[in-house]
């Protein structure tokens, strides 16, 4: 009759492999190195006895650690840092010396206060919580209609993996639900005209705020965008929702406007005006009382507010994007200048405000960096700031117009802002043209 093997009381190994052992002799200070390494090596194979193969073993620096498991490791000496491949098999049938069942993972699990395999456990459940999530998100895209505007391929879910947007949605309280979600959002976008944001988070979600900058679910729609090649990596969000027929408040935003206005408007002089993204995309320009007409372009409203100030009889002409200009917005000046209006940008000097140059410059290439040079740069810097905030300097754009800018910020490693030139640029505005007076375009 064969005798039943107990349970390890603490539920640490298996098979009661620590009934009846002599543990004690085994788990000491100095030979605990040995079962740590052993322990690491059962968590990453997922089999936690280790009764059968090889595995290496890195010998520490102190000569007792290493005497304390001659006998398990073989008779030779272990030096320090030597790394030898140990036969488990052999290692077991020494440790039924000190208990009939007793195994190597037993002795490492004890040593650690653990069961072991844990890590090879959870990348399986993790695997095989990926795949069944992947199925799920095959079957929701199957199901769009052949006139969708964004039809996920089975192979972007690898540039998803890649990314790290899988992983995200694994973390995710419900991602079958967040995977609906998503399909759904696709489900809904037009195949040609626009949708309100807020409206398609609504009728996806439930939610209006469901596709809100920095959700889960807008994460993982923008993500889809990318990886089918919709948007290339780095494209702002709201021209990402732009490429997808989605709309953010295009009644806010915009341009704030001072002097200059469409055709046909009228004004009062000194009254500024905030020009939405919807008006911006159907409105025509005036064109200029003569060829040497200049439009002032800025990114802070600092700026307007002090070109409010100057005398009633300067014609100013100025228009703000406040922060981050759109699409729309990059459009509407793009159409100015067509219109004949000579283009005079600029921005803060930091990563923001250059990514807005380049942005500027690449629609309309004919506008003029308005101070925006590496002297401009210097002179702006302040002299003494409170806790200055740190340049990013390794996500700082190229500055095409000018290298030299770009070389002084990653030397100087500091942002610095309009309003450190504000003087200065309301002397261009008063003159009706920016410093030094570039040659008009033709």
């Amino acid at each position: 009759m064969s005798t039943a093997v107990a349970d390890c009381p603490q539920g640490w190994c298996t098979g009661g492999a620590c009934d009846g052992a002599r543990l004690d002799s085994l788990l000491t200070p100095d030979a605990r190195w040995l079962w740590e390494q052993l322990a690491a090596r059962a968590d990453k194979s997922g089999e936690p006895s280790m009764t059968g193969g090889t595995t290496m073993i890195t010998a520490p620096a102190e000569s007792g650690q290493r005497a304390a498991v001659l006998g398990l490791v073989g008779s030779r000496i272990l030096l320090a840092g030597e790394r030898r491949r140990i036969r488990l098999e052999e290692l077991t049938l020494r440790l039924r010396q000190h208990g009939a069942h007793l195994t190597p993972g037993a002795v490492a699990a004890h040593a650690a206060g653990r069961a072991l395999g844990s890590t090879a456990a959870e990348r399986a459940r993790q695997s095989a919580r990926t795949a069944t999530l992947r199925k799920l998100r095959a079957r929701l895209t199957g199901a769009l209609p052949d006139h969708a505007r964004l039809r996920p391929s089975d192979e972007a879910w690898e540039e998803l993996h890649r990314t790290g947007r899988v992983a995200r949605i694994l973390q995710h309280p419900a991602p079958e639900q967040l995977l609906k979600a998503a399909a759904e959002v696709l489900r809904l976008l037009p195949p040609q005209g626009r949708i309100d944001r807020r409206m398609l988070a609504f009728k996806a979600a439930g939610d209006p705020h469901s596709l809100d900058a920095g959700t889960d679910l807008a994460g993982l729609v923008l993500a889809e965008a990318a990886a089918a090649g919709l948007t290339a990596a780095g494209t702002p969000p709201r021209t990402a929702w732009g490429c997808l027929g989605v709309d953010l408040d295009r009644l806010g935003g915009g341009l704030l406007s001072l002097g200059v206005h469409p055709d046909g408007w009228l004004v009062p002089s000194r009254f500024p005006l905030v020009l939405p993204r919807a008006t911006l995309a159907e409105v025509s320009w005036p064109a200029p009382p003569h060829a040497d007409g200049w439009v002032f372009v800025t990114e802070n409203p600092s700026v307007t507010t002090a070109a409010i100030e100057l005398n009633p009889a300067i014609p100013v002409r100025l228009l703000c994007t406040v922060g981050t200009p759109s699409a729309a917005e990059l459009d509407a000046l793009a159409r100015l200048a067509d219109s004949g209006w000579n283009i005079a940008v600029r921005a803060d000097f930091d990563a923001s405000g250059i990514q807005h140059m380049r942005a500027a410059l690449r629609v309309v290439p004919t506008a003029h960096p308005w101070r925006m040079n590496a002297d401009d740069y210097v002179r702006s810097l302040h002299p003494d700031p409170f806790q200055p905030t740190p340049l990013d300097t390794e996500r700082l754009p190229e500055t095409g117009w000018d290298p030299a800018v770009h070389t002084a910020m990653r030397a100087r490693g500091r942002p610095a802002y309009e309003e450190a030139l504000l003087d200065d640029l309301l002397d261009d505005i008063r003159r009706g043209h920016p410093h030094p007076h570039p040659r008009p375009n033709p």
